[in-house]
């Protein structure tokens, strides 16, 4: 097993990173630095989904399907689909096909194959009612 490298003089283990970095803002003296931290955390974990900008406004359905998760927005017209969580090598053709399934049955509308770009992580397309 491979050892991680020591400060010099001290048994504590270098830090690298992320966890580094945060350890030097937690270090810090004065009490602005030590909010630095927990803000850029809380805003982290404030980075949920999030539509393109012109379907802000747009209707947000939340739907499962073959143990997978998507968030559909759409408007009249428009409509996004977006893959929620990790997909595997050679899982892609399987949740496009999905994604596409699901434009439909949430929206009501049919859409628009020739209007369709994006990917299994997020895609986007005109829909006809």
């Amino acid at each position: 097993m491979a050892k991680l490298p020591r400060e010099q003089g001290t048994d504590a283990p270098v830090q690298s990173g992320l966890n580094a970095l945060l350890t030097l803002v937690w270090q810090a003296q004065g009490i602005m630095q030590r909010w630095i931290a927990p803000l850029f955390i809380l805003a982290l974990v404030g980075c949920g989904v999030q539509p393109a900008p012109e379907f802000f406004g747009a209707k947000r359905s939340e739907v499962s399907r073959d143990g997978r998760s998507y968030v559909v927005f759409h408007t009249d017209k428009r409509v996004e689909v977006i893959r929620l969580g990790y997909a595997p090598r050679g899982a892609h053709r399987a949740i496009r096909a999905t994604m596409i399934d699901l434009v439909p049955e949430v929206t009501g509308c049919k859409l628009v194959d020739s209007t369709l770009q994006g990917d299994s992580g997020e895609m986007r397309g005109s829909i006809r009612c």
